[in-house]
């Protein structure tokens, strides 16, 4: 019998190995048999951990942003506050390979989530947690409390955007001007 540690691990195997999948060859690739020989696994295995698709889907997804939060809560907690914002928002642009591979696979779960009843509330679930991450920066720069809900919008469609722009620059081409543009908004946010 597997532990439920061993489940655990199985689970998050295939997890990674299907986020390097749907990186790499897009959501129609995303496949028992591709997952699982991405993962080297036979595809009983695949099927075990994840008795259908959605609950592959489902996982991935949170296992993208299981991992952005991880690395959100390992900041130093002894940042000043604007600086624990900057990092929080770095943290979120697609500045590194895997990086890119989670905002690739947010994207293609995003996407298939509007037709795919089963993914919305994982997708509901990332989005709030991003809500939740703009308003966490908009409050630690000092955005008064009445103008906070419209700064962390702003805030959270700006990095949306530039997480895409960025994702799509070529191989090798620099990213430095989105944080630029990250660090020029900060500094425009009303402080009161």
């Amino acid at each position: 019998m597997t532990t439920r540690e061993d489940l655990e691990q199985r689970r998050t195997d295939v997890s990674e190995a299907a986020c390097r999948l749907l990186a790499r060859d897009g959501l129609a690739a995303l496949s028992v048999r591709g997952v699982a020989a991405e993962a080297g696994l036979p595809p009983s295995t695949v099927r075990y951990v994840f008795p259908t698709q959605a609950a592959m889907r489902e996982h991935t997804i949170t296992l993208v942003f299981d991992r952005t939060r991880e690395r959100i809560d390992a900041l130093p907690a002894d940042l000043p506050d604007a600086e624990t914002a900057r990092r929080i928002l770095l943290e979120l642009l697609p500045l590194d390979d895997e990086r890119v591979v989670e905002l690739d696979v947010y994207l293609a779960l995003g996407n298939a989530a509007l037709t795919d009843a089963a993914l919305r509330p994982a997708l509901d679930r990332v989005v709030a947690e991003m809500r939740a991450w703009c308003d966490r920066i908009v409050a630690l720069v000092g955005v008064p409390e009445d103008q906070r809900a419209d700064e962390a919008c702003r805030l959270h469609a700006l990095v949306d955007g530039l997480a895409v722009h960025v994702t799509r620059l070529d191989a090798g081409a620099s990213h430095d001007w989105a944080i630029a543009l990250l660090d020029r908004h900060l500094a425009s946010l009303p402080i009161g």
